[in-house]
């Protein structure tokens, strides 16, 4: 295979997040919201791949005739913002006028942000919060919080993502990458089972994504906290 088809299957593969995305939205318009997450965490893993990938097989020079990091984009809005805030708003977390103030928000929001050039420090982390609203939305449908706390959730993530608050991406982001990675490969092993058993409330998967998930909102800012070792 040549160096140009490697590149080109690169994209291939980014592209099938759209046909995961999809199956997440038809899933969710029927209320299978387990089937839905778990369509989502099949995307957030090739998410998670086609990256280094692509950086591979240098996709920019080897296969330049599609712009991967707009289908990317493109893919990102659908399965981390659009699909999870349809879920949030459509399920029974959000009552009434909180369900619409919290897809407003998080869909407004989020498309201001993925527009803005300055959401990459230098570091390759991520300057606010990066509208990881699918992981969010998963973990509130696995503990079911009060409203109140949702919507508190959601309108403080929203504000994050405009504060130079530093989120680190578990992939790119070198310092601590070899603590960063696992929890995120273990997050994402969590995610698929808490959505296999239908978010059961006895399930220890629970425990399992709340632990990770704080790791991955706070590692960044405790980086910006704890000076680097030279």
């Amino acid at each position: 295979m040549t160096l140009h088809a490697k590149a080109l299957s690169v994209h291939l593969l980014t592209a099938t997040g759209a046909v995961f995305a999809m199956l997440a939205m038809l899933a969710a318009v029927d209320g299978k919201w387990s089937l839905m997450f778990l369509w989502l965490v099949v995307a957030f893993f090739v998410d998670g791949i086609d990256g280094p990938l692509a950086r591979k097989y240098d996709v920019k020079k080897n296969a330049a005739t599609f712009d991967g990091v707009l289908l990317d984009l493109i893919i990102d809005y659908l399965t981390y913002v659009f699909i999870p805030a349809f879920a949030l708003f459509k399920s029974d977390l959000l009552p009434g006028w909180t369900g619409w103030i919290a897809i407003i928000v998080i869909t407004f929001a989020s498309a201001m942000y993925f527009a803005d050039t300055r959401m990459k420090t230098k570091d390759n982390s991520f300057s606010g919060f990066p509208g990881c609203w699918n992981m969010l939305v998963l973990v509130l449908f696995a503990w079911a919080p009060n409203f109140w706390v949702i919507l508190s959730i959601v309108t403080v993530l929203a504000v994050a993502m405009f504060v130079p608050l530093k989120f680190i991406h578990p992939v790119r982001t070198a310092r601590w990458r070899t603590l960063s990675l696992p929890i995120a490969l273990i997050w994402t092993f969590f995610a698929g089972w808490a959505a296999w058993v239908d978010f059961h409330p006895d399930s220890w998967a629970h425990y399992g994504l709340l632990l990770t998930s704080i790791y991955l909102l706070f590692a960044g800012i405790a980086q910006q906290i704890i000076p680097a070792r030279r």
